[in-house]
């Protein structure tokens, strides 16, 4: 699907910002979720972490079909974790490799003008170094919002800080936070 094959994603108006809920989802994952998405960490536009200053994990354009095929493009919550290994090497701190709490935007960043589909996902963590090659897994647990334009970069940023503080709020909920100890991650870190 080109950029002239998709429906233009609606702006983002002061009166959807001002309707956002700080939780979002039922009291457990519905539905298609959870979805479980891995892949090893490539580099993306380079511009969640210098731009909007919310640095981003992409994963291969291969490993967001299992999500891209039963959801819409929007904002999603859920849990990830990288590997702290590389190469049979063992490379991030113990901190870095345990299942946090994320954000993903599924979508065409319409704001930049994307021409494929991209699975960005911001682990809320401060990372000491970057994780490029590494193995991350994440389990989608529920929709945010839809992906929205943007007239100006500030708007963005905006939501993005609101997307970060509904996802922990939803995660705090004792239906999504047995996730972190879900199976599919590796609990052994």
């Amino acid at each position: 699907m080109g950029l002239e094959d998709r429906a233009a994603a609606p702006m983002r108006t002061e009166s959807f910002r001002a309707s956002r809920p700080e939780i979002v989802g039922p009291e457990v994952p519905q539905k298609p979720f959870p979805i479980h998405l891995s892949g090893a960490v490539q580099r993306g536009f380079g511009r969640g972490g210098k731009d909007l200053g919310c640095p981003t994990a992409n994963l291969p354009d291969e490993s967001i079909t299992p999500m891209s095929s039963v959801t819409e493009t929007g904002v999603y919550y859920g849990y990830a974790q990288v590997s702290r290994e590389k190469d049979g090497k063992v490379i991030l701190p113990e901190e870095d490799g345990r299942v946090l709490p994320m954000v993903m935007s599924l979508g065409w960043n319409p704001f930049y003008k994307n021409e494929r589909m991209t699975a960005e996902i911001h682990i809320m963590h401060d990372f000491k170094a970057d994780f490029y090659g590494h193995e991350m897994k994440a389990v989608v647990l529920g929709y945010i919002r839809p992906e929205l334009d943007y007239t100006s970069r500030e708007g963005l940023i905006e939501d993005i800080e609101t997307d970060k503080r509904v996802a922990l709020k939803s995660l705090a909920r004792p239906g999504y936070e047995r996730y972190q100890s879900d199976s599919f991650f590796d609990l052994n870190t």
